[in-house]
């Protein structure tokens, strides 16, 4: 489907729309009503195409928008534009897939963490924050994980919400990955309770890090 226009994908993604989906969605915050499974298939057909990707972007759809994550090129954007991107992600799922799918592959990605992490904008600082929990997790040389430890023990208890999901996940992710910060992860947690009361659904780890931690390290010790 190369050449394919955005008013003639747009066309599509009206096609695709479902009241059903949209009222799921929209108690995520996410305000479009295509199913997911849908959307990515079109992807599937579209194939990668970085012009298409970045003229959906910019109609600010979010169906369009989650599309576009989809089927452009990762490496492709500039770091810029990148950051240009998220300040304009407000929509949850949105921002997720912006980081997860585009950022974490840029070369720009180690740029945009440190930039991000301190931002006054808390849901860019979350950015941020997911890109340090990455680098916890696969790439810890060079962090100051003591000094990460620090900056949650002081700031997660009243961060926004979505900035508190961030570090909450980095001090688990720290907690999980390296047993020297480990008892001083379980601590944290324990003294601050953040998502302590978080609903969680059967056969689903809780969010909050001591029993995250605690679940995530057995897993491993069995595996």
């Amino acid at each position: 489907m190369a050449g394919t226009t955005v008013t003639e994908v747009m066309a599509e993604l009206a096609a695709l729309e479902d009241p059903k989906a949209r009222a799921v969605n929209e108690r995520h915050g996410d305000d479009h009503g295509v199913n997911l499974g849908r959307l990515r298939a079109l992807a599937k057909e579209l194939k990668t195409q970085q012009e298409l990707a970045r003229g959906l972007w910019g109609t600010g759809d979010t169906a369009a928008r989650l599309l576009a994550l989809l089927i452009c090129r990762p490496k492709a954007f500039e770091r810029d534009e990148l950051d240009a991107m998220l300040r304009q992600a407000r929509v949850p799922k949105v921002h997720d897939w912006l980081v997860n799918y585009v950022v974490k592959k840029s070369p720009h990605a180690e740029a945009l963490r440190m930039a991000w992490t301190g931002d006054p904008d808390p849901v860019v600082a979350s950015a941020g924050w997911a890109l340090t929990t990455e680098r916890v997790a696969k790439s810890p040389d060079g962090l100051d994980l003591a000094g990460l430890l620090d900056v949650i023990e002081a700031e997660m208890k009243d961060a926004p919400d979505r900035l508190q999901w961030a570090m909450n996940h980095c001090l688990a992710q720290i907690g999980i990955e390296h047993a020297e910060h480990r008892a001083r992860a379980l601590e944290i947690g324990e003294r601050l309770q953040v998502l302590r009361d978080h609903p969680t659904p059967p056969n689903c780890t809780s969010p909050f890090a001591p029993v995250w931690i605690t679940e995530m390290v057995r897993r491993k010790q069995d595996a």
